[in-house]
C-alpha cells in the first residue's frame, strides 16, 4: 500500500471516529469501538510517516489528499 494512501485513509478514519467518541463521553459510556478506530487511524498515519523518507509536513497534507483522491477518480 502506498504511504500517501495510508495517510489519507488514516486521516479519514481518525476524523470519522471523533463524533462517536464525543457522543460516548456525553452519554457517560466508554468509547470502546471509537477508541479502536482512533488507534487504527493513528497507526496508519504513523506507518505512512515512517515509510515516507522525508516525512510529511502540515502544508503537504492537502496536496497529498487531492492527489490520492485524483488517482481514484481518474
Amino acid at each position: 500500500m502506498d504511504s500517501d494512501l495510508m495517510l489519507v485513509i488514516g486521516l479519514i478514519v481518525s476524523v470519522f471516529s471523533l463524533p462517536p467518541i464525543l457522543g460516548a463521553f456525553m452519554e457517560g459510556r466508554a468509547p470502546r469501538a471509537a477508541a479502536i478506530t482512533i488507534l487504527i487511524g493513528g497507526g496508519l498515519i504513523a506507518l505512512a510517516i515512517n515509510q515516507q523518507p522525508n516525512g510529511y509536513t502540515i502544508e503537504q497534507i492537502p496536496g497529498v489528499f487531492v492527489e490520492v483522491v485524483g488517482r481514484f477518480i481518474n
